[in-house]
């Protein structure tokens, strides 16, 4: 585990060449660090309870239960056949933001976690699709199971740039329409849009009985923001650029900037979704394990 735990690192992860070489280097350190941990995948449902006997493992007793009837049973856990992913990534202009101190922009970390993310459903036999978007929707890759279909999603990934506006509402309604099997809906974005307009196509795909995850990514200057002398800003999609005294307005900033991650997050919470906020100077697999242990708790 120690050998990959520098493989986390995103510092380290943009001096190397190639995604797919990073995919592999983060889950297979990830998956090495998981030990005995209640890691079932991405696929994972509530079965049935079954009496506890001595040996079992403790950590699947389930506490209510035992709370209501004074006798311990364990929840068993089955796979959902025939289980579908469907990684939608932004590569719209905002994506390409990276600040100074960071080591990545925000597709490029967007590209490492869905890269991890298809690499871990493809190799434990389940199906993975691709979607880009930026101003519309740029390369629509159903879902499959194929290990050679992992090297198509990476090649897809690699190579849509950041550019172009986009107005995510009309474009979640799109692919709403586009996905026809019910499956999981992984969307990596800095969600930097109408949050009402957001709102409404992210309500879609619950309406098609999507399972929907927002992984929400920010470079950590928007949210800090560590400016001190007068800078120019350049605007992204369309934004004009303008020259501000940083610290005049950092207070007015963080206050907006919070407030808006706030509103995402209470809209995913009233969609009954995931709602994940990773920065990019976080390492993968905190990135991961938030994912995964957000999981299990909404199949525990």
């Amino acid at each position: 585990m120690d050998n990959y735990r520098k493989y986390f690192d995103p510092q380290t992860l943009a001096k190397l060449e190639g995604l797919g070489l990073k995919a592999r280097l983060i889950v297979e350190g990830f998956v090495s660090g998981l030990h005995k941990s209640p890691y079932h995948g991405f696929s994972v449902e509530f079965a049935e309870h079954r009496e506890y006997v001595p040996g079992d493992d403790l950590r699947y007793v389930d506490w209510k239960v035992f709370g209501k009837t004074d006798r311990y049973y364990l929840k068993q856990y089955e796979q959902e056949t025939n289980f579908a992913c469907q990684l939608l990534l932004d590569t719209s202009e905002s994506m390409r933001y990276q600040s100074p101190q960071a080591a990545v922009s925000k597709l490029e970390y967007a590209r490492y976690v869905a890269a991890a993310l298809a690499y871990l459903v493809v190799h434990q036999q389940d199906a993975a699709g691709l979607s880009t978007f930026d101003t519309a929707v740029t390369h629509f890759v159903p879902p499959s199971s194929r290990l050679s279909h992992l090297k198509q999603l990476i090649d897809v990934m690699e190579r849509s740039p950041a550019k172009g506006e986009t107005s995510m509402g009309p474009i979640f309604h799109d692919l709403a329409e586009r996905i026809k099997k019910r499956g999981l809906v992984i969307i990596l974005s800095d969600l930097f849009d109408d949050v009402d307009s957001l709102a409404q196509g992210l309500k879609h795909f619950r309406h098609r009985g999507h399972d929907v995850s927002v992984m929400q990514i920010i470079d950590p200057a928007e949210q800090d923001f560590p400016f001190e002398e007068p800078t120019l800003f350049r605007g992204l999609e369309n934004w004009p650029e303008e020259m501000v005294e940083p610290r005049a307005l950092r207070r007015a900033y963080q206050t907006e900037f919070e407030q808006f991650l706030h509103q995402i997050e209470r809209r995913c919470r009233e969609l009954h979704m995931q709602h994940i906020l990773l920065r990019t100077d976080m390492p993968l697999d905190i990135a991961l394990r938030r994912f995964l242990t957000s999981r299990l708790q909404r199949v525990g």
